[in-house]
């Protein structure tokens, strides 16, 4: 997406990527629905073919979905922002605007005069912190009769004001109630003495693929903008926190985002949030917050500004195949902890690196999302029990559970530059395709330092590279390349095809099975 000269975003560009917020760089796979002005080359997918309807269908006999827009549009808005950001004002490299020197054209009769003054005179003034005001548009809709409106947290993060405009061009402002940043929900109000608002209802049935789907909303500004199409899955994971999103097809653009999604009764199924794109425009892939999330957010907002969710402390990471051979389960199920943060819940509780979570509360843990959405349902305080495996023994620890914090702090780790060099002792290690020596002699006081990695390997295979450093081999602290060899050993000796290894990378830690070779 090309954003255009003047355009209240400035100059931006956004390839193939999932984002959020006002942010159009580049991340992975899908585009922010966000919230941009592009007045030229709009391009919308066609709506689907109607007159193809089946009899039976809830259309059918009027091709139109004209009556359900009629009673559904006039509760969505478009939602304006602006955010004071301050910004050092340009002096054009030196040729901007300078002490004792009039800002004067190259042709103006007195230029050669000023432009010959002594230096100080002519010095380049100093760059002064000004304001500059910053516009967004987005979507949303109002949920109650007395002005609640629902919207993403993308949309208004940041934003000093807040407006929002109907169909029929009436603004309002509009004041923050709360957000929930993990889902990419934001709950307003809108300030007016006006008493009743049209507003929609949330479905209480949950959609199925196949499903007509109608989304309205405010694409690159246009404001009052219906588009159609169908559910085209559900249980998404777009790479965002570990809560599911609805796929749909309906032409969703830039400024849809905060946008509802309507089911053919006229309820909110979902909110739009992010699109999949190589261009920043809609190709037929959209990605909207499912309606049961977006109402358990929404009530806790309204109760209290923000949502307060279960926290456990720890870094996690999917159980594979060669993960479970490692550790000797049965099967790859499971949530594998890489890292304790300091003073956390987990780590007062007894939690380990390397301990594997199979349930909480009597329930199975079937992956690290669905870890993360266990222990978020539950209140910051309450006590759960963790039912892990660690060293080939199932062992259940009750934790008292802490409140998820707004950012994950994380300990670093710091080494003394200062520590003599120690000779490098290079162990050659084939059954991993690795070359270890000493970490000290990498600058660093643990662990035992990764010299080489067989192109061939399992371990390259896995990402492992030169520098790395393996801090534990089978759940046991190694300090020399002696300690990995024995480790490694004790994998055969129990029957194991690989090993699992603790592995730091500058600060991140992660945990990493190998194969082991038979010869």
């Amino acid at each position: 997406m090309h954003v255009q000269p003047g355009s209240p975003e400035g100059a931006a560009t956004t390839g193939p990527a999932i984002t959020r917020g006002r942010r159009f760089g580049r991340l992975a796979a899908v585009t922010v629905l966000g919230a941009g002005l592009l007045a030229l080359g709009v391009a919308e997918q066609p709506s689907p073919a109607v007159a193809q309807l089946q009899p039976g269908s809830p259309m059918a006999g009027t091709g139109s979905f004209a009556d359900i827009v009629e009673r559904v549009k006039p509760a969505v808005v478009s939602v304006s922002t602006t955010n004071a950001a301050p910004q050092l004002a340009s002096n054009d490299n030196g040729k901007g605007p300078r002490r004792g020197f009039p800002n004067l054209q190259e042709d103006h009769p007195l230029y050669d005069l000023f432009k010959n003054l002594p230096k100080e005179f002519n010095a380049p003034q100093p760059q002064q912190p000004r304001p500059r005001l910053r516009r967004a548009t987005g979507s949303g809709f109002v949920v109650s009769a007395d002005g609640y409106v629902v919207t993403n947290n993308h949309v208004i993060d940041g934003a000093t004001e807040v407006f929002v405009s109907f169909d029929d061009q009436e603004k309002l402002e509009a004041e923050l109630i709360g957000t929930d940043a993990r889902t990419d929900i934001a709950l307003l109000k809108i300030k007016s003495s006006k008493k009743k608002f049209p507003h929609v209802t949330f479905a209480d049935k949950k959609p199925r693929v196949g499903d007509w789907v109608l989304a309205v909303g405010n694409p690159f500004g246009l404001g009052g903008t219906v588009t159609a199409g169908i559910v085209s899955a559900l249980a998404r994971d777009i790479g965002s926190g570990p809560y599911d999103f609805m796929q749909i097809d309906a032409a969703v653009n830039r400024g849809n985002s905060g946008g509802p999604t309507f089911n053919l009764e006229g309820e909110v199924v979902g909110v739009n949030t992010a699109i999949f794109s190589p261009t920043g425009g809609n190709v037929g892939i959209a990605f909207a917050v499912p309606a049961d999330t977006v109402k358990d957010v929404i009530d806790e907002l309204k109760n209290s500004g923000s949502v307060s969710r279960g926290w456990l402390g720890v870094k996690i990471q999917n159980i594979d195949d060669d993960t479970a051979a490692s550790l000797g389960l049965s099967e790859d199920k499971g949530a594998l902890i890489s890292e304790v943060m300091a003073d956390g819940p987990a780590a007062d509780a007894g939690l380990k690196v390397q301990d594997a979570i199979l349930e909480v509360n009597g329930k199975e843990i079937e992956d690290s999302r669905d870890l993360a959405r266990k222990i978020a349902d539950f209140a910051p305080g309450a006590t759960v029990k963790v039912k892990v495996w660690r060293l080939d023994k199932e062992k259940t620890l009750k934790v008292k559970l802490g409140k998820f914090p707004n950012s994950t702090k994380v300990a670093l780790g710091k080494f003394d530059d200062d520590e003599p060099e120690e000779k490098p002792e290079r162990v050659d290690l084939k059954q991993l395709g690795l070359t270890l020596m000493p970490a000290r002699s990498g600058g660093s006081k643990e662990g035992v330092a990764i010299a080489e990695v067989d192109p061939n390997s399992d371990a390259a295979k896995k990402g492992l590279k030169s520098g790395d450093v393996i801090l534990e081999a089978g759940g046991k602290r190694v300090s020399s390349p002696a300690d990995v060899l024995e480790a490694l050993k004790k994998m055969k000796e129990l029957g194991r095809t690989a090993v699992l290894l603790h592995i730091k990378t500058g600060d991140q830690k992660r945990l990493i099975p190998v194969q082991i070779n038979k010869s």
